[in-house]
């Protein structure tokens, strides 16, 4: 597989593997990077464009990223989740730029010998990441003006501008 060098919209470590995009996700392509003889268990949490927020009707999400930083933040939690849950492979695939409705946003796969330590890891990445990874997600509503927030649900953020060197 690549490494950084190689892309650098990716990052892998021994089963370990994160990414950023602004393709659509592919849940079977993210389920073959964590596939194991060893695993007993794959479980995948897709995050999708829901066509509301608060009452209001949403047209799509708008995702921007610190890329490099938001690559190690995705590696060592997934490092982390990897090594407390003793499992097999795990992956973490974020979608940036226009996500429309009912499209997905975010792929987190993993494996492991038992399904309960991959359900609990799967859950536990998913929050990680949306309270670490450098990623903020601008909603853009029928009929007005969009909103930055921060990559949780419903926390408002404000748009950092990657393009400026800091």
């Amino acid at each position: 597989m690549a490494n950084e060098e190689d892309d650098p919209r990716q990052l892998i470590a021994e089963g370990c593997h994160v990414a950023l995009t602004e393709d659509p996700l592919d849940v079977a392509k993210v389920m073959d990077l964590v596939r194991s003889p060893q695993a007993g268990a794959i479980v995948v949490f897709a995050g999708t464009t829901r066509d509301n927020f608060a009452g209001k009707p949403v047209k799509e999400l708008q995702y921007t990223a610190y890329n490099q930083l938001a690559l190690r933040t995705m590696l060592a939690i997934v490092k982390d989740v990897r090594s407390k849950h003793g499992l097999q492979g795990i992956a973490m695939v974020h979608r940036l730029g226009c996500v429309p409705i009912g499209q997905e946003s975010i792929l987190i796969a993993v494996s492991a010998p038992h399904r309960q330590a991959a359900w609990r890891a799967g859950e536990e990445a998913l929050e990680e990441c949306k309270s670490k990874v450098e990623v903020w997600k601008r909603e853009e509503f029928e009929g007005e003006e969009g909103v930055w927030r921060a990559n949780r649900d419903g926390a408002q953020g404000t748009h950092v501008d990657t393009s400026v060197p800091m």
